[in-house]
């Protein structure tokens, strides 16, 4: 059931993603500017709310804001055939981005309820993989809607878009309950002073910007700085999400504690800055090297992606105490929302302007970044052993 909702939400989130900036600048009439506005108000207020919307996941229960997260997503998407100018798309897109972060963040919630802390990892590697599945149909189906680009191609991907998450919100009723937590003594927020958790959160929210390296760094550079194609953006994706369906279960096996958790991430950092200098070789390459180049870079990444995003999903669930899981999933995704706030303008600087030398600046950033994991996850482990012996003392007192 928890990889059926993900796939049904995963559907619609797909098609989306493709065609929400087209949406935007054609149909509501947004020029490039005010769309780039809205975007970074929107993410702002899904950065600021995040740990408060993880609290509501713990007190409310994680099930029930799941389920009425994604029900008013529905509504709120569906609002989008309607806005026409800034303010109305703002306002609604800023709703949206709240409401979607609200069921991410329950999501995670749910799942470290209800799956048995052995298994989690394998899960999530299961869940993942089905997802990239799911995604890519959603994308093909934009493409569909791009190659027409008709209004009504339009509004149907609006309008199924909208039933995606209102079918993800009916089905979460039948996934299994988890009561809430009751509040207890002490700071409401208490994420905010576990030091060692924002500690993995600020270097594994650097670590994962390496999703930016295919999704904008690469076109541009082989378009600028090689003799490849430039379909061959397109084939590095196909490369990575096959590769992501294919491997991410056998991949993740070995992660089932913070310490072997914290190697894997460094593991995915190390493979993720050797395909940096392999990208950095494909510099004014021919065709048939920077091909070859290419696509051996694009087969590091993604074995580092999974490594490391495996590593990430045991420590984000072990660190985090259970009677607060919401508010340190949102935490940690606050992690990802800063590190993706700043690096599309570094890394164009850094490989567009400077070239292979770029490329080897990024690489030697993601080796530190992973070798500083071990040290940090060894840290937060001790503390979260202190403060799980100190919770029955707490009580009995």
């Amino acid at each position: 059931m928890l990889t059926f909702i993900t796939m049904v939400m995963a559907l619609g989130q797909g098609l989306w993603m493709a065609i929400n900036a087209i949406y935007a600048v054609t149909m509501v009439h947004l020029t490039p500017g005010e769309l780039g506005v809205s975007l970074g108000i929107t993410a702002a207020l899904v950065l600021v709310s995040s740990i408060p919307l993880g609290h509501l996941a713990d007190r409310a229960g994680p099930r029930t804001v799941q389920m009425w997260s994604f029900l008013a997503l529905a509504p709120l998407t569906a609002a989008l055939l309607l806005v026409e100018g800034f303010w109305s798309y703002l306002v609604v897109t800023s709703v949206q981005g709240l409401a979607y972060r609200s069921g991410n963040n329950a999501r995670k919630a749910m799942i470290a309820a209800n799956v048995p802390q052995g298994d989690r990892v394998r899960v999530m590697a299961y869940i993942r993989a089905a997802l990239n599945v799911t995604i890519a149909i959603g994308a093909c189906l934009s493409g569909l809607v791009l190659a027409w680009g008709a209004r009504a191609g339009y509004q149907g991907a609006v309008v199924l878009t909208a039933v995606c998450f209102l079918v993800t919100g009916l089905l979460t009723a039948k996934e299994a309950p988890v009561p809430p937590v009751p509040a207890s003594a002490g700071a409401a927020f208490a994420v905010l002073r576990d030091v060692p958790f924002l500690m993995f959160t600020a270097l594994d929210g650097l670590l994962v910007t390496h999703a930016l390296l295919l999704d904008l760094v690469l076109p541009l550079w082989v378009i600028h700085h090689t003799g490849a194609p430039r379909w061959m953006s397109a084939v590095i994706l196909l490369i990575n999400t096959a590769f992501v369906v294919a491997f991410q279960t056998r991949v993740a096996r070995g992660t089932d504690n913070p310490r072997s958790a914290s190697w894997a991430s460094l593991q995915g950092a190390g493979c993720v800055a050797v395909a940096c200098v392999v990208f950095a070789m494909t510099s004014g390459a021919g065709l048939a090297l920077a091909c070859a180049l290419l696509v051996l870079g694009a087969l590091l990444h993604a074995l580092g992606e999974i490594r490391q995003a495996a590593g990430s999903w045991t420590i984000a669930f072990d660190l985090a105490p259970d009677h607060a899981q919401g508010q340190y999933q949102g935490t940690y995704k606050m992690g990802g929302d800063i590190g993706k706030m700043f690096a599309p303008a570094v890394f164009a600087w850094l490989v567009i302007d400077h070239g292979a030398a770029g490329w080897i600046v990024l690489g030697v950033s993601y080796a530190v970044l992973g070798a500083a994991m071990p040290a940090v996850v060894a840290r937060g482990t001790r503390s979260r052993a202190r403060a799980a012996a100190a919770e029955p003392v707490a009580a009995s007192a």
